[in-house]
Formats: C-alpha cells, sequence, structure tokens
C-alpha cells in the first residue's frame, strides 16, 4: 500500500480488525518513510459494475459516491457515519446480489431512498427533493401528503455507548 504522504511503495499493517458489520477489514497502517500513520478499508468486491445513467451513460460504479449523497442528505441530522456506512454496505450487496455488471441509476437511486426512510425521514425527503426533481412547493405537499398516507415518523437518535 502507497503512502499517501510521501508517496512511499512499501507501508506496514500495525493492526487489523473488522469493522463494525464484519463488511470489510480496518487496516492501520505505518510508513517506515516518514513515520505517518492511515487507516484503510479492504471490502470484498463480488463484481466490477457500470451504472447505466440517463441517455445510455456509463460509469464505475462508485460505493463512496453513495455514502456521499447519503452524507449531505443527512448533514445536521441524528444519525452515525456508522449507520451510513451500515446502509452503504447493504444497498451494494443488494446490488451485487443481483447478478448484473450493469445497474441503471435510477435502481440505485430507489435503493438509497428505501435505506434514508429506515434512518431518517428528513434526510428521505432532502433526497427525494433532489432526486425527484422537485421545481415548485406543490411537488413538496404532494410527496408530503403521500408521506402522512404511510404515516411515517421521525427516528429516534440512536443513544451512544458510553
Amino acid at each position: 500500500m502507497r503512502c499517501p504522504f510521501c508517496g512511499n511503495e512499501e507501508t506496514q499493517v500495525k493492526d487489523s480488525r473488522p469493522s463494525e458489520d464484519n463488511a470489510a477489514i480496518r487496516r492501520r497502517r505505518s510508513c517506515p518513510e516518514c513515520g505517518q500513520r492511515f487507516t484503510t478499508f479492504e471490502r470484498v468486491q463480488l463484481r466490477e459494475m457500470t451504472v447505466v445513467k440517463a441517455g445510455n451513460r456509463r460509469q464505475p460504479f462508485d460505493r463512496d459516491k453513495i455514502i456521499r449523497s447519503m452524507q449531505v442528505a443527512l448533514r445536521k441530522r441524528p444519525v452515525e457515519i456508522e449507520e451510513i456506512e451500515q446502509a452503504a454496505n447493504k444497498i451494494v450487496r443488494y446490488l451485487e446480489s443481483q447478478g448484473e455488471t450493469e445497474v441503471a441509476s435510477e435502481t440505485i437511486g430507489e435503493q438509497v431512498m428505501k435505506a434514508l426512510i429506515e434512518l431518517d425521514v428528513v434526510g428521505y425527503i432532502r433526497f427525494a427533493s433532489v432526486y425527484k426533481d422537485f421545481r415548485k412547493p406543490e411537488d413538496f405537499n404532494a410527496f408530503l401528503d403521500e408521506l402522512k398516507r404511510l404515516d411515517m415518523q421521525p427516528r429516534q437518535p440512536r443513544k451512544k455507548a458510553s
């Protein structure tokens, strides 16, 4: 593993342990050249996936893009980064289990919506406003009316372990 600080090709693993959801191995590394320490994560990748976007454009699948979009939707909400990571892992496992090498961006968006509604209703609404391209207040009203019909309740913040 290349050192992100000095570019040295050889680094040493100081500690390895599974992540909280056992979906990755967390490795603490040290560079013998500059002495800096950093963390890497090793994840199983069952297959290379390509995202098919609007207009039939294609791009490589990027798990981190799911996490970033969820973090934006959940900014200043009572959801921990570990919960976002677990939700993203669940989405990736679902997509990989479908057995396809190409996945529609709409499929990913729908999976993110399902994950967000379980994590935080406000984050779900924020994401939906962009994903569903709300353009006027009536779009919000119709969406909120549907949520009310589904009787969605705000999630209680998770208690932190002491």
